[in-house]
């Protein structure tokens, strides 16, 4: 399995947390940073689309073994796209993000996962397919069940979250966080990353300044 960033884990520390690369991917104002925002700040605000990436931390510990999630929450607008591409290579996991009020962002969501079928071996990256805003369930437009059974028969992982209420959200990030350790213990350990080439930590620290929460 691919590893983000440039701290690989020595094998003879076992107290070094495993690092691993999340992308938050879907289309613009489905709540991918509020998801990220509730889930590292435990806020929630009316918050100015994401411009590029933004760049986040967070350490967790996850049935007694620590790691650390680099978060990678990408801009939603069309006009991204290509740049969006840049930042999910070499990722471990990713969050395919919709709005259960708008069908369209679903449709983008399975095309999100095409393109990371393209970039990935089935082992080599964990995706949860997330269908947020549980808060407009009277607006709903897109059925649980069809957002499962397009999980299950990709093989992904699946949950319905409000980063509004809180809901399931925390949830959502340590069943990813979960199946990575599982992963990595399975296959004795991380692989280096695939693309060492792209120093994507110093564009983000560049841009950082400049993203806002969407």
């Amino acid at each position: 399995m691919a590893q983000a960033g440039g701290n690989p884990r020595s094998d003879g520390d076992s107290q070094q947390p495993s690092i691993f690369k999340v992308v938050l991917l879907g289309s613009s104002s489905v709540g991918k940073s509020s998801l990220a925002l509730r889930f590292l700040k435990n806020d929630f605000r009316e918050i100015l689309p994401t411009l590029g990436c933004a760049f986040f931390t967070h350490m967790m510990e996850v049935d007694g073994k620590a790691l650390k999630l680099e978060l990678w929450d990408t801009a939603g607008q069309e006009k991204y796209h290509s740049v969006c591409h840049l930042y999910f290579r070499g990722a471990n996991a990713a969050l395919l993000v919709y709005d259960i009020a708008k069908k369209d962002t679903f449709h983008r969501a399975q095309n999100w996962w095409k393109e990371l079928e393209n970039e990935f071996q089935p082992e080599e990256i964990v995706v949860i397919l997330v269908g947020n805003k549980m808060d407009l369930e009277d607006s709903r437009e897109v059925t649980f069940e069809e957002g499962k059974t397009f999980s299950e028969s990709n093989k992904l992982l699946f949950m319905e979250t409000s980063a509004k209420l809180n809901y399931q959200v925390t949830e959502a990030f340590t069943a990813i966080a979960r199946e990575l350790l599982q992963r990595e213990e399975q296959h004795g350990g991380p692989a280096q990353q695939k693309n060492p080439s792209i120093d994507l930590e110093n564009s983000a620290s560049q841009k950082k300044g400049k993203c806002c929460l969407d």
